[in-house]
């Protein structure tokens, strides 16, 4: 056994740890001593217990991608549950409502999944299925006006899923949106 497999083990479960604990001090609901140690003490137990595989490829955070990102869904969070919260109150109701399919273009599963949550997330739109093989999601759209409209909100996850694919992509997913923008990728 060499030292090598044991440092990139630790490099891949020191920030889980500390994401465990993390969240283990927010379940609490305050931070003492206590909190932190039992939480480390979980989070050791779990990591030993119950083994993650590795995410093949890791994580590569570019910060100014991740910064729009993150600007863009904060918008997308309170203009969504403007538009939401105005369907449920206005007298007429929900008007119209649509279920899409979406051809992604990047093929990475942690892409395809934070897509899938940064879809479901906002209000008015979740996502029904994704089929991993032909990488398309399935979506409930609410509310609707038209035609237009339906087809502005599937271009939308499109463009959620190039920002991710920028923040978080390797460079043969930031090629694929790449590829597509030229033509290459059918719809």
């Amino acid at each position: 056994m060499t030292v090598e497999p044991a440092a990139t083990r630790l490099r891949h479960q020191v920030p889980l740890a500390v994401w465990l604990v993390v969240v283990w001090i927010l379940l609490w609901g305050t931070w003492s001593w206590a909190n932190l140690l039992s939480g480390l003490v979980v989070a050791l137990a779990v990591l030993v217990l119950l083994p993650l595989p590795h995410v093949v490829g890791g994580v590569r955070v570019r910060p100014a991608p991740l910064l729009a990102f993150l600007g863009h869904f904060v918008v997308d969070l309170f203009a969504s549950g403007a538009e939401v919260a105005w369907q449920t109150v206005r007298p007429q109701g929900v008007s119209r409502t649509a279920i899409v399919q979406v051809q992604l273009r990047v093929d990475s599963d942690l892409l395809l999944t934070m897509v899938a949550e940064a879809i479901s997330l906002v209000p008015g739109s979740l996502v029904l299925d994704l089929d991993r093989e032909h990488r398309v999601m399935t979506l409930h759209l609410l509310p609707v006006r038209d035609l237009d409209d339906v087809e502005r909100k599937r271009a939308h996850v499109l463009v959620v899923e190039g920002r991710l694919a920028r923040a978080f992509g390797s460079a043969a997913d930031v090629a694929a949106l790449e590829g597509d923008r030229e033509g290459v990728v059918a719809p």
